[in-house]
């Protein structure tokens, strides 16, 4: 009888562990698979996690190909494991412009008809910067109408459709702008320096000059706020591009006919013209190799009444990896002890130097990246320091494809919109910019 009940609890043991052991496998087994369902809901918000959240080789495999479809014109190509780490950080909240309203600057980008018409550069651009350049549509060549100037038989201004379309299309997005440019040697209509606007007659007088120049500048500020675009320029390009690097005026039709003190009256007219709101600013490339000649200038723009004409400096700022970080900056804080405002206006930083263009090898976009990093990363501690006072950095477009040096690979996304080292430089990410 004992034996028959040993039996008994022997068997109602071994039922009892194997239903113990199936409740723990199913146990298992349900939280086995709320872990892939969560997984998979990791893999659709993949592209939500913040650049500065690391994201390892193994994550990357698995959530490249969901950025992919949330991310226009990624290639479809296989990436390696260390170029699917740059692309799976690509789609990120906020951009550019959101790192730098952190330290006070606008970021901006120059703006073409061509990106407007196309919803893959627009939407990079209302991501990533809050400021505009028209990159030709606001220049001399551009808004001085012939044909109404013949008519009339003054110089006249008329901003065209293209004009229009841009700044409306800035306005609707919130955008800032800058205006670029007013007096320049280049994209200017000669037929404007002649009698009668006839290039087979001769040139006009300095009197007959200089009252154009003014009719011409005091126009463009009036259309501007007859058609309702004043409140959304902030600065303007007054002139570009003068001195040469002997610190020597460029030989021009400006200076030709008015003289070296075009530049003056420039900025007299367009300080008489322009509203308050509107900062006017001298404008120029190799600012590096200029700098004493430029703040000498800037010092003489002084009115009779000895207040200042001019209330910014702007830097183009085409610079190559290979150029002195050290030297650009020490520019920068020569602009800024004047007290001017000072602003980098078209940004692009090509691969190796100006005589030795380097191919876009891996090595050499990660070095672009770096430099961008470092440059950007220093001016904001110049700004903290008070050593410089950069309010706004344009970037001159912002995918390689659209550049106009294109063959330089000089910006932050490749011709696929694909995001570069430089980019992340740019946005002051260090773990993705190179290093």
């Amino acid at each position: 009888m004992r034996q028959k009940l040993l039996r008994v609890l022997s068997i109602m043991m071994v039922l009892l562990l194997l239903l113990t052991v199936a409740g723990c496998s199913k146990t298992n087994y349900n939280q086995l698979a709320d872990t892939e369902a969560t997984a998979g809901e990791s893999t659709e918000t993949a592209a939500e996690v913040k650049t500065s959240e690391t994201v390892n080789a193994a994550e990357v495999e698995e959530t490249v190909e969901s950025n992919d479809s949330k991310t226009e014109d990624l290639s479809e190509k296989e990436v390696s494991t260390e170029e699917a780490s740059v692309q799976a950080t690509a789609v990120v909240e906020g951009g550019i412009k959101d790192v730098y309203a952190q330290y006070g600057i606008k970021a901006g980008t120059c703006l073409s008809d061509t990106m407007i018409a196309a919803s893959k550069y627009a939407d990079i651009i209302t991501e990533n910067f809050n400021q505009i350049t028209l990159e030709n549509f606001t220049k001399p060549d551009y808004i001085l109408s012939k044909s109404k100037s013949l008519e009339t038989g003054e110089l006249t201004v008329e901003f065209t459709e293209k004009t229009t379309e841009l700044l409306d299309w800035a306005k609707s997005n919130g955008m800032s702008v800058r205006g670029h440019v007013l007096v320049w040697y280049s994209q200017t209509p000669d037929w404007i320096f002649y009698q009668g606007f006839d290039k087979s007659k001769g040139l006009v007088d300095r009197d007959t000059m200089l009252a154009r120049m003014e009719s011409y500048i005091k126009q463009v500020f009036e259309q501007l706020d007859s058609l309702g675009y004043s409140d959304i320029f902030y600065a303007y390009d007054v002139v570009n591009e003068a001195i040469m690097e002997d610190g020597s005026y460029r030989d021009c039709l400006w200076k030709q006919i008015i003289g070296d003190d075009y530049i003056w009256y420039a900025f007299s007219y367009a300080d008489k013209y322009a509203p308050e709101s509107i900062k006017l600013y001298y404008n120029d490339y190799n600012e590096q190799f200029k700098t004493q000649h430029i703040v000498k200038l800037a010092k003489s723009l002084v009115a009779e009444d000895g207040s200042s004409l001019i209330d910014g400096i702007g830097c183009q700022g085409h610079l190559y990896t290979k150029d002195s970080i050290s030297s650009y900056m020490t520019t920068l804080k020569a602009f800024s002890a004047l007290g001017l405002d000072v602003q980098i206006t078209e940004l692009d930083i090509s691969l190796g130097t100006w005589q030795n263009v380097l191919s876009a090898t891996e090595d050499n976009l990660k070095a672009q990246g770096q430099y961008y990093y470092e440059l950007i990363n220093k001016i904001i501690e110049g700004n903290a320091e008070g050593t410089t006072k950069v309010s706004g950095i344009t970037y001159w477009g912002f995918a390689d494809n659209l550049s106009w040096r294109g063959d330089r690979s000089p910006l932050l996304f490749d011709s696929n919109l694909k995001h570069k080292y430089s980019y992340y430089g740019a946005k002051q990410d260090h773990d993705n910019a190179g290093y």
